[in-house]
């Protein structure tokens, strides 16, 4: 198993390294993954790219229900953990709004537990927490959840390797094709340092981009703290999303 030492002499050796647009490399050696998941050859063009959206999911106002962004209130009782608001909002380069974006997220429980059949985290699952919730923007590029703070949980990547508390989001254009998916980190994490997915990020503007901002006014009083998450679409200022191959 690779060591701490090992990871952070290889991120100290790939740092500075970026793909166009200012994106990691998809070859990121300290992120163990990417060796075997980034392409070798040169992507190939597909031929009828309009063909591929007749066979692709199709969403609008009335397939995603106000239960969708509660993710606190989706089975018969209380989740266990801090709840939480997040929220924000999805613009373009210009700071104008992206009406009608579809927006997902998944994540772990508190203790740092997925709720999927390969997870091998041998921390409790919550009966009343699944994890996983979808809300459209309105007409300002809002959105907003309710949820539970996701914990850390060991990844195995190398040893004694923990991923920070993150959520998953996941933003869809007018198309199925047009799918962009990032991560959101919260502030002050300790584990930011050990994390080769963070790190690959090796913009210090960019990386603080990924990580919400504690808001107290976005708080609702006695039921949960408030959190803001904005996502820029492209420009000097975009989120970083993440590749596909990756």
């Amino acid at each position: 198993m690779v060591t701490q030492q090992e990871i952070d002499k290889e991120i100290a050796e790939y740092a500075g390294q970026t793909a166009p647009g200012g994106h990691p490399p998809r070859y990121w050696p300290p992120y163990r993954s990417s060796i075997l998941r980034s392409p070798k050859q040169p992507l190939a063009l597909v031929a009828d790219p309009d063909a591929i959206e007749l066979w692709t999911p199709v969403f609008g106002t009335g397939d995603v229900t106000e239960l969708d962004a509660d993710l606190t209130r989706q089975h018969s009782g209380e989740p266990i953990g801090e709840r939480m608001t997040v929220s924000g909002r999805v613009t373009d380069r210009a700071g104008r709004p992206v009406r009608n974006q579809l927006v997902e997220i998944w994540q772990a429980n508190a203790a740092g537990r997925y709720v999927h059949r390969r997870e091998q985290h041998p921390a409790p699952l919550d009966p009343n927490f699944t994890g996983a919730g979808r809300t459209l923007t309105d007409d300002d590029g809002e959105y907003l959840f309710t949820t539970i703070k996701p914990g850390p949980y060991p990844w195995g990547n190398h040893v004694n390797a923990w991923r920070p508390a993150h959520i998953h989001f996941s933003l869809f254009g007018n198309a199925f094709t047009q799918r962009l998916v990032t991560q959101m980190y919260f502030p002050g994490d300790p584990l930011f340092a050990y994390d080769p997915i963070f790190q690959s990020v090796t913009d210090p503007a960019a990386q603080q981009r990924l990580i919400a901002v504690y808001e107290h006014e976005r708080s609702v009083s006695e039921f949960s703290l408030g959190y803001r998450f904005d996502l820029v679409l492209d420009g000097p200022s975009a989120t970083y999303f993440e590749e596909e191959s990756q």
